[in-house]
């Protein structure tokens, strides 16, 4: 995946089409993010450059609750290929 700004712009359309409200924020995240759950929140260190938000969103989409059928067409792709990806990873 290339670090972009499209790429990130990509990224964050995913939590938002699922009805999560994306934030960028200071703070001292231990793993460059906060979820709260109850309000359907993501909080990101505001001090990641590109390349770490990109990351982080990575690593933060799989443990979202989201369902499939709210995303609009490119993100419902980008979604599942992130899953894929992390099935074929967890299987090794």
């Amino acid at each position: 995946m290339k670090y972009t700004q499209s790429t990130l712009d990509k990224l964050e359309l995913i939590p938002e089409d699922a009805g999560y409200v994306l934030r960028y924020e200071r703070g001292t995240f231990q793993s460059g993010y906060c979820i709260l759950e109850s309000r359907k929140v993501v909080v990101l260190n505001k001090f990641l450059q590109t390349e770490g938000r990109i990351n982080t969103l990575l690593d933060l989409i799989p443990q979202l609750d989201i369902n499939p059928d709210t995303l609009t067409e490119e993100s419902r792709k980008l979604y599942t290929n992130i899953m894929s990806k992390l099935e074929t990873e967890d299987s090794l």
